[in-house]
């Protein structure tokens, strides 16, 4: 059977996720310690977990409305506005999605057409690249830089503009390096975008999980950028619900009802179980947001440390739960490096090219776990890079 024939040949071309990859390397060892996967190590809050059951048992589990329960809708149209100064009409400016990946692939599949180019900051996260090319999109990258921390640079992303630019990607806080751009970043970007009509997909997931003296800034949130930009969150990283898969756009009417139509064919609507327990969390979660960042910010300080004491260099981020050091020091790629980290230490990490060709020369290693665990890291870690740079 030829099967070549019947298959999607834009789905064939995408390479699968390198993240996924050592992942399942580290599932064939009993004793690995992974700094490997972007989860949270903390249990879902109580209080949300016992709403979704409570839900449950009293036989919540009925379909609920495309866009998701307006209760819902209207708690996370509060919390934007609290937390980054942006209005949404809950009844037309925000949808409810399994989780924010599926709130990217809307976006994208609604607002690029064939030949459109999109420009995506790189090192960052895995389906930026591959769901613009599923959309007909040409995927285009601007390459970021260690001795910028990482931030985009509005001259670097001048120099990507053609008459076919469309659509910009804006990963902050970063995944894989844990950059953020300040305010005066995000305007120098939006004089950029003001400048070539441009329209920006902002995925702001880890937004509440930023550290030192300034918060997150919304991009939508500056001046003309509102009626610009989707504006991607979800649940997952701020509540500790990976599993539950929630995520919403924010966006103006029009580009939500278009996402809402593609919603409903492909998905019809979030998990029920799901939205009872996010309305919990918006509704009384703001100390377990505290709680988890404050934990999040004494690990990040504990791995920059260790990772620059024992030679590889990393720059201190300011969001998310992911540290990015350098690696060429030990003379391996950063296949190799993370191959032969854990065969011989049994410690798991991500190749930083995993996240973009300009990632070579790095790994990403997530703190999303408890001390204990990162101190036997760092520890089996030293012993691999002094054997390799002679210290």
């Amino acid at each position: 059977m030829d099967y070549e024939h019947f298959l999607n040949s834009r789905v064939t071309a995408l390479k699968p996720s390198g993240i996924r990859r050592f992942f399942d390397i580290a599932s064939e060892f009993d004793d690995v310690i992974s700094l490997s996967i972007g989860e949270p190590d903390f249990m879902t809050p109580w209080h949300v977990r016992q709403e979704a059951i409570d839900s449950l048992e009293e036989g919540k589990t009925w379909y609920s409305p495309n866009r998701g329960f307006i209760e819902l809708r209207s708690a996370i149209s509060r919390f934007i506005n609290l937390h980054y100064h942006i209005n949404y009409n809950p009844e037309t400016e925000l949808l409810v999605t399994v989780g924010g990946s599926e709130a990217i692939d809307l976006a994208l599949r609604c607002l690029v057409t064939p030949g459109d180019e999109v420009l995506i900051p790189q090192p960052s996260f895995v389906c930026y690249e591959p769901l613009t090319q599923m959309a007909g999109g040409i995927p285009v990258i601007v390459e970021t830089k260690q001795e910028d921390n990482f931030r985009l640079k509005a001259d670097a992303l001048r120099q990507k503009i053609t008459p076919k630019t469309k659509i910009l990607i804006l990963p902050y806080p970063n995944n894989p390096t844990g950059a953020v751009m300040h305010r005066s970043d995000l305007e120098a970007v939006a004089e950029v975008v003001k400048e070539h009509n441009l329209m920006v997909i902002s995925d702001e997931i880890y937004s509440e999980l930023t550290y030192g003296d300034s918060r997150h800034v919304a991009f939508a949130s500056l001046d003309g950028m509102r009626e610009r930009t989707v504006t991607i969150n979800g649940f997952s990283k701020t509540f500790a619900m990976t599993g539950w898969r929630l995520g919403y756009a924010g966006a103006p009417e029009p580009i939500i009802k278009q996402m809402t139509k593609l919603h409903q064919y492909g998905i019809m609507s979030a998990p029920t179980t799901a939205q009872y327990g996010a309305i919990e969390a918006l509704k009384n979660g703001e100390n377990d947001i505290i709680e988890m960042r404050e934990q999040y910010d004494m690990r990040r300080r504990l791995i920059v440390s260790g990772l620059n004491d024992m030679g590889l260099t990393c720059f201190e981020p300011e969001g998310a739960f992911y540290v990015f050091p350098c690696i060429k020091s030990t003379g391996l790629t950063s296949e190799e490096f993370c191959q032969q980290l854990i065969r011989e230490e049994r410690v798991a990490v991500v190749p930083g090219n995993a996240f973009g060709d300009c990632g070579e020369g790095y790994v990403r290693v997530s703190y999303s776990y408890s001390t204990k665990h990162i101190m036997e890291a760092l520890s089996r870690m030293e012993h691999f890079v002094k054997k390799r740079v002679g210290k």
